[in-house]
């Protein structure tokens, strides 16, 4: 029987992951930035210009819309701390995508590297 760690670190072997130092360039070249975590995850901070589809709608996200359906989108992927986003980057692979990417060490690795993060403000009532 496999674990989530079993099935993480074999998509981290069919995957490209890209280290934050790459990412900023990779990210720019993208033409999709996508954050496969949680709402909630996303709503307290992301990357930006990132598109978010959690992890258990990604097929689906991709499948129903026809701008994400070309093959030869240029896709970077990204997660808490990278388990999501590959096993997210291995089914695209799978479904047919030619040019995916996950961020090595994710959204933590991010935050801790000091780059940039949107934080959305909540509503002022006053």
């Amino acid at each position: 029987m496999k674990t989530a760690h079993d099935l993480v670190a074999a998509a981290k072997t069919r995957v490209q992951e890209i280290s934050i130092a790459d990412a900023e360039q990779a990210i720019g070249e993208a033409d999709l930035l996508l954050d496969v975590r949680e709402a909630d995850e996303y709503a307290a901070g992301h990357l930006s210009g990132a598109v978010h589809i959690s992890r258990g709608m990604l097929e689906f996200k991709l499948s129903s819309n026809p701008a994400l359906q070309p093959r030869d989108l240029k896709i970077v992927l990204y997660c808490k701390t990278s388990g999501r986003a590959a096993l997210s980057a291995a089914a695209l692979h799978e479904m047919g995508y030619l040019n995916v990417q996950s961020l090595a060490g994710g959204f933590d690795a991010w935050v801790a590297a000091g780059k940039p993060v949107v934080k959305p403000q909540p509503p002022s009532f006053e």
